[in-house]
């Protein structure tokens, strides 16, 4: 017998791709139970299953970086409760890294990053926490999106909850109305200049260094978990000068996308990750 829940929940999350570097994520879960029914008539209550599979997804995924820890393009260091992450990525040879608590990092039994790879992971964890008589399926899929969207990755240091962590992420569609009417050539503007993003605040840099005639960014900051940093190529990121909430998101592309049409009246619905976000208007 076969037990299925589809769309069980989404983790945002970010993951190191050895092309593209760091990309913001955002997937749904769908969990499969098969076993033999017990004398309740079941094979597993979905209860249980929904409680136990979004509890670990949120604890162990949601919200963080996944590295995956077999690749030959990574170097993970531990310094007690903290770990450095430096990770080459691309054609030219390009490097980010990032130092962060424990917590913030998912380390993947894995070379590559992929739905399947990360699936099979979870499968390895969570089946410890069913009945040995039921075997566990979960795949992961993407929303099906009838637009532009875009990926991107961002801290919030002032956050109380894991969005202070410093490389997480979403994908996330965009819409805009000019003067009332839905616009896809800009929501395209938008989703091409934010395509695999890193959304700095400007007040975070710390440092710009040169390594081998690519200019990075440095940031850090201290939060509630404990002090952050992640450094990356300067092509990579965008910055803006307030935090990058999505409240100051949909505002920052409203009133940029007003500065670039003045004669235009701008609505802009941004969204973070699957089914939530926010509207701004210039």
């Amino acid at each position: 017998m076969l037990l299925f829940v589809d769309n069980l929940t989404n983790v945002d999350f970010s993951f190191l791709d050895p092309l593209r570097g760091l990309l913001g994520e955002t997937w749904l879960a769908n969990v499969r139970l098969l076993g033999e029914l017990d004398e309740q008539g079941m094979v597993c209550d979905f209860g249980t299953v929904k409680k136990l599979t979004r509890k670990w997804l949120d604890d162990e995924l949601d919200h963080r970086l996944a590295v995956p820890v077999r690749s030959p393009n990574i170097r993970i260091t531990e310094e007690g409760d903290y770990l450095t992450i430096e990770w080459k990525f691309g054609a030219k040879g390009e490097f980010l890294s990032t130092r962060s608590p424990r917590d913030a990092i998912a380390l993947v039994e894995a070379e590559e990053l992929t739905p399947k790879s990360v699936a099979a992971w979870c499968i390895t964890q969570l089946k410890q926490l069913f009945p040995p008589h039921v075997r566990l399926e979960l795949d992961f899929t993407t929303e099906a999106i009838d637009g532009a969207y875009y990926h991107y990755s961002h801290g919030l240091k002032k956050h109380l909850g894991n969005c202070q962590r410093i490389a997480h992420g979403h994908r996330s569609r965009i819409d805009i109305w000019a003067n009332g009417k839905k616009s896809p050539l800009l929501e395209q503007r938008w989703a091409d200049a934010w395509e695999d993003v890193y959304i700095g605040t400007r007040e975070d840099i710390v440092g710009k260094p040169e390594y081998d005639g690519i200019d990075y960014y440095r940031f850090a900051y201290d939060a509630q978990q404990g002090p952050f940093e992640i450094t990356l190529p300067q092509r990579c990121c965008y910055l803006i000068d307030t935090d990058s909430t999505v409240e100051f998101i949909a505002y920052h592309i409203a009133h940029k996308t007003r500065q670039e049409n003045p004669e235009t009246f701008i609505r802009v619905k941004a969204f973070e990750g699957i089914g939530k976000g926010a509207i701004a208007e210039a």
